[in-house]
């Protein structure tokens, strides 16, 4: 196995990692490991495909007649 030094952790970050590895029950290097390797396995995002399908959602639901709501707010109806 490679060996690899971190250098000028910063104290709250260290003391972040050192909280997470004692609640998980793991080495400081072993949290470390862990968290590195879900970061690289998490699935990637397509942002733009999930924006496009935001816009094409919205675009579908019914318009709110903002008017309508506040009397109904007014008059005491959800």
């Amino acid at each position: 196995m490679l060996n690899l030094t971190l250098k000028n952790i910063p104290k709250d970050l260290h003391a972040q990692l050192k909280e997470s590895a004692e609640r998980n029950r793991r080495s400081l290097n072993s949290e470390i490991l862990a968290r590195l390797e879900s970061d690289f396995s998490a699935p990637v995002v397509d942002r733009e495909a999930h924006a496009r399908a935001l816009r094409e959602l919205v675009a579908r639901l019914p318009r709110v007649d903002h008017g309508k709501v506040t009397r109904y707010k007014r008059q005491g109806r959800a």
